[in-house]
């Protein structure tokens, strides 16, 4: 009796020590093959840092088809595990937005409109047939009176899509790490955009820096006629829609800026091919720019093309079918609209992008550096040659389809590595006279690892204006918008996201890599094998529960059978 009540007594004392440890130290296993609950290094430097309380407010609470109910779930559990790194300090809730705010007769879903936030009209399937639903897959994020939405789901259509759905719980990481990362910054990158020449102003741009550029970074103009040298302190320099060719001087501002560790980031269109010419005589003959940038792209591993990608995935353009006046909107081939691969970071559940007058890219031999294709065409288009002649009469008639072979045309590039300097074995006298007069010193090769992107289309990042002096979102087709033909493009996402990993203070493209496989089940197997499945879950959980009983009786049988023999 006396040592049984010592293996009590003992049994408590390390029961009690082990709630005691397991009170202060957490630890879990991630057993999941993608590591789904698993925080990266980054999210959890950034949870560590938080200096005061952070508020999550959550959308996602009501009767919702199964997809966002899971969503909705995975959302919790994330939050849960921002909460185990940074303690008290992450506070969350979920919230629905037909609730009043407290002390308001305002709903919460007035809020939300108040960030531009708006409902999905969801169709989901139902046993009496299809139901429409308002979802509001929206966060929002508050940390010292500041607050950032956070967009949970991006579907492209308004049925629901389990690979979307998988696709927004792998952003899920990503997506509140980067509004926490933005609501808590003290400082922001500095971004350079460049003038001199020719590069667009004003209201073309509007979409740009008051959207992505001002509210996040610094923004710095930067002429490179003016300048002797592009600041290293400039995270970032867009070079966006020039038209006027580069000096050899300018080029080697850029060149040694690249070779100093900073993130070109260059939409340019080879050819001169412009709307406004079409419009007024319905015609426009597209050459080249001569912008003197070949050489230069050719050395750091790419070749833009002196041609146009036409793609019969294409955006709308009104054309006069019959002659009579009467306009039509119809695809127009030279205006792609690009799906992404969804191959990096960049163009991870992103939408459609509207590209215009876009030319083909080709990757050369460059050694050190990697390539990844960010943006392609359909896989039914084709390419034409320069001198061009566009004409608005070409859509009269239909597209000869089978002439549109090709498929997956580069027109945006990713470059990563160490580059060489194009003015390597190549610098002129006066060239190093200049750097030396500014106390700078020539460069042959970058030391460390740096990254550019390339795009072949200028018009890309730019916005329209229409009636009333009003700039539309960027990509947003002026002809469309407004309408029930209006489509949300995402090329102020692609942008956003460009300039994220270029300028990646917080390295968080680890979290926005992290993919969630879709595990569906195997309708025909299940229908095959449903009889067999249910009587095995029927009989064989009393089977072992019978077979323990008996187990358990014969050992107890010969236990005392043998201890009284």
């Amino acid at each position: 009796m006396i040592k049984n009540k010592y293996i009590i007594l003992a049994t408590l004392v390390i029961l009690i020590v082990i709630n005691l440890v397991a009170s202060k130290y957490h630890t879990r296993v991630d057993l999941t093959n993608e590591k789904r609950f698993t925080l990266t290094s980054s999210t959890k430097s950034l949870l560590n840092n938080l200096q005061h309380p952070l508020e999550i407010q959550v959308f996602l609470k009501g009767d919702f088809p199964s997809g966002f109910r899971n969503l909705s779930s995975s959302t919790s559990d994330l939050l849960q595990e921002f909460r185990e790194i940074a303690g008290p300090k992450i506070r969350f809730s979920f919230i629905s937005p037909d609730d009043k705010i407290p002390g308001t007769e305002h709903t919460f879903s007035d809020t939300l409109a108040s960030y531009e936030l708006y409902p999905i009209n969801l169709t989901s399937q139902i046993k009496e047939g299809q139901q429409q639903q308002f979802v509001f897959p929206f966060a929002l994020v508050t940390y010292e009176g500041k607050t950032i939405p956070v967009e949970l789901y991006k579907g492209k259509t308004p049925l629901i899509s389990f690979a979307e759905l998988s696709s927004a719980e792998s952003m899920l990481e990503y997506n509140f790490a980067e509004a926490i990362s933005r609501v808590t910054a003290t400082e922001k990158a500095l971004i350079g955009y460049a003038t001199g020449n020719g590069e667009p102003m004003g209201s073309k741009v509007y979409d740009l820096v008051e959207n992505i550029l001002l509210p996040d970074y610094n923004l710095a103009t930067f002429d490179l006629n003016v300048h002797p040298v592009i600041p290293k302190e400039m995270k970032v320099f867009m070079i966006v829609k020039p038209t006027i060719p580069f000096t050899e001087y300018e080029k080697l501002k850029i060149d040694q800026y690249v070779m100093n560790g900073g993130k070109l980031f260059l939409l340019f269109d080879k050819l001169d091919a412009e709307m406004d010419s079409l419009q007024i005589k319905n015609e426009v003959i597209a050459y080249d720019r001569n912008l003197n940038l070949d050489d230069l792209l050719f050395k750091y591993g790419v070749r833009v093309n002196s041609d146009l990608v036409m793609d019969l995935q294409g955006d709308y353009l009104p054309f006069d079918v019959n002659g009579n006046g009467q306009f039509e909107l119809l695809p127009w081939n030279y205006f792609p609209v690009i799906e992404s691969k969804e191959n990096h970071p960049i163009n991870k559940n992103l939408g459609f992008v509207s590209l215009r007058f876009a030319n083909s890219i080709d990757t050369v031999g460059s050694e050190g550096i990697s390539k990844t294709i960010l943006l392609s065409s359909s896989s039914n288009s084709r390419t034409i040659g320069t001198p061009a002649l566009i004409s608005g009469r070409e859509n009269v008639m239909a597209a000869e389809d089978n002439k549109f072979k090709k498929s997956a045309i580069p027109v945006g590039v990713l470059l990563e590595g160490k580059f060489t300097s194009y003015f390597k074995n190549r610098l002129s006298s006066s060239l190093n006279d200049s750097l030396l007069k500014n106390n700078e010193k020539f460069i042959p090769q970058s030391e460390i690892s740096n990254k550019m992107i390339i795009v072949s289309d200028g018009d890309i990042v730019l916005n329209d204006i229409v009636k009333g002096n009003t700039p539309i979102p960027m990509g947003m087709n002026p002809y469309t918008y407004g309408s029930q033909r209006e489509f949300p493009f995402a090329n102020r996402d692609f942008i956003k996201n460009s300039l994220e990993y270029l300028s990646d203070i917080n390295n968080l493209s680890e979290a926005k890599s992290k993919d969630i496989a879709v595990r569906l089940l195997d309708t025909k197997k299940v229908n095959e094998e449903k009889t067999k499945w249910q009587w095995l879950n029927l009989l064989l959980p009393p089977f072992l529960i019978i077979l323990f009983g008996l187990i358990f009786q014969i050992l107890r049988k010969n236990k005392y059978s043998n201890k009284f023999s």
